[in-house]
């Protein structure tokens, strides 16, 4: 699909939920600001630090992803932008109403490629599980703990929130951990709607990943049938 240059990225508009997101050089996890090191000196025009929510402050529905891809939000400093991952969530997203752009036809490049391409949520909000780009995308257990904390204040801060979904099955254990709730009665499955005990739904879906996608685990309609239940 077109491409838009990098050579210089923009800094990223202040997050909706400013209050409850990391310092732009958090420490907590080792490994992590490690990587970030090493990724700095390779990309330095890169975002490179912890991505912020992205989306309405008086979101009823939360999207959790699981981390930032390295050439995807940890490139362009905005959750799911930048790589195949967020071109089907945000593909998605316009279909159903919940997302538009300011332009409404951004030249040049696809929606969702590059951060300033005037996209505006309504009544979402895009969060991770984990805030900074972890090897491999695979964020260790005492990762997903150092950073559960900021995904809790940041679900507790919308208050008008009544559904999340959860895509994979870490954003799905670490919602579910946020929310207070354990994990041996609320399994992850593609589809399946929790109803949590602070009233609010989670459902969960397959990861929106190129992997995921290239292998036919998930596809373009059944990513619209998650958000169908959402909107039901």
């Amino acid at each position: 699909h077109i491409m838009t240059s990098f050579s210089h990225i923009p800094h990223p508009d202040p997050s909706p939920l400013a209050a409850v997101e990391p310092p732009h050089n958090c420490s907590l996890c080792p490994r992590l600001v490690q990587a970030r090191a090493a990724c700095q000196v390779e990309f330095p025009n890169f975002w490179n630090a912890p991505v912020p929510a992205f989306g309405d402050p008086d979101a009823w529905l939360a999207i959790v992803g699981l981390a930032p891809g390295k050439h995807g939000a940890n490139r362009t400093g905005r959750p799911f932008t930048g790589d195949p991952s967020g071109d089907m969530l945000f593909a998605t997203l316009k279909q159903a109403g919940l997302l538009e752009f300011t332009p409404p036809d951004p030249p040049r490049y696809l929606p969702g490629s590059f951060r300033d391409d005037g996209a505006q949520l309504k009544g979402v909000m895009i969060l991770n599980a984990v805030k900074c780009l972890p090897p491999e995308n695979k964020p260790t257990p005492e990762e997903m703990r150092a950073c559960r904390p900021y995904l809790e204040q940041a679900l507790h801060s919308l208050p008008k929130l009544t559904t999340i979904i959860a895509l994979g099955q870490i954003a799905h254990q670490s919602t579910v951990k946020a929310c207070g709730e354990k994990l041996p009665k609320r399994r992850f499955a593609h589809g399946a709607v929790h109803h949590l005990l602070d009233g609010r739904r989670l459902i969960d879906s397959y990861h929106t990943s190129r992997y995921n996608q290239n292998t036919g685990r998930l596809t373009l309609s059944m990513l619209e049938e998650v958000f169908a239940l959402a909107l039901t």
